[in-house]
């Protein structure tokens, strides 16, 4: 269980992001968080991770204060940010933690080492499972010079992936493809998802992504930093993103988000109101 009480957090320069949130997830279900520009969403992600420290209030997992990032929490991030010069299965591996702290960006080299009772020998089986759980087992030797953007970001999932985490955290992750390349990694990342059904908590400022994914979709309100809505998203799985379920919620979201946005697309509008 990932619980959230009455986080906050201002920065430096005097700018509140989050302001009293307070927010219980259950293990193995999917939230999805929605907001415009500035709303906290990835602060707030950041905070869950353990990259970002909140002002005020506190968080755990699984009954363990959140303080710094864990093996078993992680993350991916809006671009795959891969090592040029490592190839895929050596990105991945960074995963288990990295031999060379000095050469990764933060963020991947604060996480902690693998450890286990064989030591290094399961590396390169938990390597060699997560790419080819993403489908890139032919391309296990090649350079990220010779991938296409959507081939690099499954290269990111599978990193997240590789350490088996129960909490996986994702930052607008699909945001830099094109519309095709967005929809085949949404719906092969949930296949993923239902093998192992980690915990997914999903930053997007796609409401279409949020309703598909999301068993929650957490609205966050603009300029205040507060949870505005939390809506429990009942549509079984596979979704249909053209059934008029699915754009009911939809358009619930988008209504929460800016009521205009619906309003303005009312075709009965001005017959409406004259």
């Amino acid at each position: 269980m990932l619980r959230l009480k009455r986080i906050g957090k201002q920065f430096a320069n005097g700018m509140v992001a989050l302001r009293d949130v307070s927010l219980e997830i259950a293990p193995r279900t999917i939230v999805s968080v929605v907001g415009a520009s500035g709303s906290g969403k990835s602060t707030l992600l950041r905070i869950v991770s353990g990259l970002e420290a909140p002002t005020t209030g506190d968080l755990t997992w699984n009954d363990q204060s959140i303080v710094g990032p864990r093996r078993d929490i992680g993350f991916i991030f809006q671009e795959s940010r891969l090592m040029p010069w490592l190839t895929v299965t050596a990105n991945v591996r960074l995963g288990l933690g990295p031999a060379n702290q000095s050469k990764v960006r933060r963020g991947i080299s604060m996480l902690p080492r693998l450890r286990t009772a064989e030591g290094d020998s399961l590396a390169p089986e938990l390597v060699s499972e997560a790419i080819r759980k993403v489908g890139l087992s032919p391309f296990a030797s090649a350079f990220p010079r010779e991938l296409s953007g959507g081939m690099a970001q499954r290269v990111a999932i599978a990193r997240a992936l590789v350490a088996r985490p129960s909490l996986i955290l994702l930052d607008e992750p699909f945001s830099a493809l094109d519309a095709v390349n967005r929809l085949k990694l949404q719906n092969h990342l949930l296949q993923i998802w239902q093998a192992d059904r980690p915990t997914l908590l999903v930053v997007t400022h796609d409401v279409e992504e949020a309703v598909f994914f999301g068993d929650r979709v957490i609205v966050l309100e603009t300029n205040s930093g507060r949870i505005k809505d939390d809506y429990t998203i009942e549509l079984p799985r596979p979704r249909d993103r053209i059934a008029p379920q699915f754009q009911h919620w939809k358009e619930t979201v988008l209504k929460s988000l800016d009521p205009s946005l619906i309003e303005d697309a009312d075709p009965d509008k001005e017959e409406k109101y004259g």
